[in-house]
């Protein structure tokens, strides 16, 4: 009897925390931080990595340095896959391989890098281009180099993007072909498996969508990928050459998407402008787990690595759960960069201009 009364107080305490809102919190500690012009701010193993032109910090919640790296790049981007962190400039040559442990390799291309995309082991994949042609390159953690060649489709179309599956034994490029007057999207998939050593350039097969644009593709896992389109969301599944399992169409056109190995959402906007945006978050199924109209005026929507959705701009924030319970709203009289979730489902990082506070809802 009384482990059966424990269980219900336990079950509602926990009912209660998951749909209660909160609208206010306490500091439980905050620090100081100098930054420079155009710092930008993301988790990273549930630590802070902040970078900008000239390098990178990785440090813990409380500004403790763990590492930095220096250097100079005119557009820093980020590919992330578990423990391992590139760092690359796009349209210069430069890119770093790191883990929470530091600098693992650092290459410099020959070609100006387009995209880059690292797998849970650190093997690199990078999208680069010379003139009209495009070219990829397969690295290890250390900088050496594992493949690399032209590619291009049939009649010659571009590529616009590319996927590393997280075991790095699938590559999957989304090549733009505008041949005859009509666009075409093509998806090719390499297998740099058993598979993919009996057939040609390791090209296992290809997938064509007339009339459809898909710049970015995503791998969720190591056998399933997600292709992003304005009109329509697609999920590949296969061990070896993944095919469309699902097709999501969207009623309106795609203003953001985000994603992880769990949720796809996916803001559209509305025809009436007075009505602002619609939310849809799915699940890796495609089930539709909430639907919500958006007011605020954002800068950035995404998920937390809690699984929740966190929709902010300089001032503001909002926090959903995935299926759609409105769990917290807080304005700023300073710049909020970004939010952390912390070890419980109360606590957080508010990562403001020159401060970074850890907090907990009230």
């Amino acid at each position: 009897m009384a482990l059966a009364i424990l269980a219900l107080l336990i079950s509602g305490a926990w009912l209660f925390l998951s749909l209660h809102h909160y609208d206010d919190y306490e500091v439980i500690n905050s620090v100081e931080r100098a930054d420079t012009q155009g710092t930008r701010f993301e988790e990273f193993c549930g630590n802070i990595l902040k970078y900008s032109n000239d390098g990178a910090f990785y440090t813990d919640r409380d500004n403790e340095l763990i590492w930095n790296q220096t250097y100079e790049m005119s557009d820093p981007r980020l590919a992330m896959c578990d423990d391992y962190l590139t760092i690359y400039d796009r349209k210069g040559t430069m890119l770093y391989i790191l883990t929470p442990a530091g600098l693992q390799g650092s290459i410099e291309t020959t070609m100006e890098i387009e995209q880059v995309c690292v797998a849970t082991q650190g093997t690199v994949a990078v999208l680069m281009q010379k003139e009209s042609t495009g070219y990829l390159a397969l690295y290890d953690k250390n900088g050496n180099i594992l493949a690399q060649g032209a590619v291009h489709g049939e009649k010659g179309g571009y590529p616009i993007a590319i996927a590393l599956s997280y075991d790095a034994l699938k590559l999957a490029v989304s090549m733009l072909d505008f041949n005859d007057g009509n666009v075409k999207t093509t998806i090719a998939f390499y297998n740099f498996g058993s598979v993919g050593q009996n057939v040609a350039d390791h090209l296992v097969g290809a997938t064509s969508f007339a009339d459809l644009v898909v710049p970015e593709i995503t791998f969720l896992s190591k056998d399933r990928m997600i292709a992003l389109a304005d009109t329509e969301i697609m999920i590949f599944e296969g061990t070896q050459n993944p095919q469309v399992t699902l097709e999501i169409p969207l009623a309106q056109q795609a203003k953001s998407v985000f994603y992880d190995t769990r949720y796809i959402g996916v803001v559209t906007m509305d025809s009436q402008e007075s009505a602002g945006h619609h939310l849809i978050v799915y699940d890796e199924g495609g089930t539709v787990l909430m639907e919500h109209d958006i007011e605020m005026d954002y800068t950035d929507i995404g998920l937390l690595s809690s699984g929740e959705i966190c929709i902010r701009n300089e001032n503001s924030c909002d926090i959903y759960t995935a299926r759609g319970i409105y769990k917290f709203h807080a304005d700023f009289d300073d710049t909020l960069y970004q939010i952390l979730p912390g070890m419980t489902g109360l606590h957080y990082t508010f990562i403001l201009s020159g401060e970074t506070k850890n907090v907990r809802l009230k």
